[in-house]
């Protein structure tokens, strides 16, 4: 499952204005999709990621449920035409990590992906 903790952690160390998501055909006909939102450490919730080894190794995360999708993705080129239930997973992904998307990919083909924002476009 996705770990958005450690994904916003890494949003914000790396300066990242944008995200490129990947093999989201893959999640295609799951009924449920999980995102890690926060951990439990010591029964207190962390929405960061902790900057010591020794607490990460005592965390449990912390999964956040969201509804799957059942249609076929792979030939799909705009994010209109994607299922309502995979159009929430990435934005839920955009809210939790606090930035946007750029490129989605629909399958494995090169010419398969989903441009939102051309990456190399300023503005």
């Amino acid at each position: 499952w996705l770990d958005a903790v450690i994904l916003r952690n890494a949003v914000r160390l790396n300066g990242l204005t944008g995200l490129v998501i990947t093999k989201l055909d893959v999640l295609g006909g799951l009924k449920h999709i999980n995102i890690c939102t926060g951990y439990e450490y010591q029964g207190k919730m962390l929405h960061d990621f902790p900057a010591s080894l020794k607490i990460l190794a005592a965390c449990k995360p912390v999964y956040e449920t969201l509804p799957g999708w059942s249609e076929d993705i792979s030939g799909l080129r705009k994010m209109e035409e994607l299922p309502e239930n995979a159009k929430k997973y990435l934005r839920r992904i955009e809210e939790l990590t606090e930035t946007p998307l750029q490129i989605v990919s629909v399958s494995p083909g090169r010419e398969e992906t989903i441009i939102v924002k051309h990456p190399f476009e300023t503005f």
